[in-house]
């Protein structure tokens, strides 16, 4: 029990230290925040200065996906983008949380990408 709490004070330490980078850039656009599970993949653009959840996408939202993960993670991405889009976002800051920036997160990021959101 003691080695779960450690890792849970580490994970979210990683995910803090990673959020304050993001505020010390003097960011003022919305945030692209990652989560991911052993199944599901979950991506949601954040109005920090709000407090409000703009705009989000999921596995569980889209059907018709086959593949892999990884490339589930970036028909989610080009959604995530295309939906963005459709409410006036263009431009954004990735956040990745405590997840490390490869596999499915990078496909995340490179869909949002290809989908034309600036990130």
């Amino acid at each position: 029990m003691a080695s779960h709490r450690k890792f849970k004070q580490r994970t979210n330490r990683r995910a803090c230290r990673v959020r304050a980078h993001l505020k010390q850039g003097g960011y003022t656009r919305p945030r692209v925040s990652v989560f991911r599970s052993l199944r599901h993949i979950y991506a949601q653009v954040i109005d920090d200065a709000a407090g409000v959840t703009l705009v989000s996408c999921s596995s569980l939202d889209l059907e018709n996906l086959s593949g892999d993960k990884k490339a589930v993670a970036q028909a989610i991405g080009l959604e995530l983008a295309r939906r963005a889009k459709d409410k006036g976002i263009t431009a954004a800051v990735f956040d990745r949380g405590s997840f490390l920036y490869h596999g499915r997160v990078k496909a995340l990021a490179e869909g949002l990408r290809e989908g034309g959101l600036e990130i």
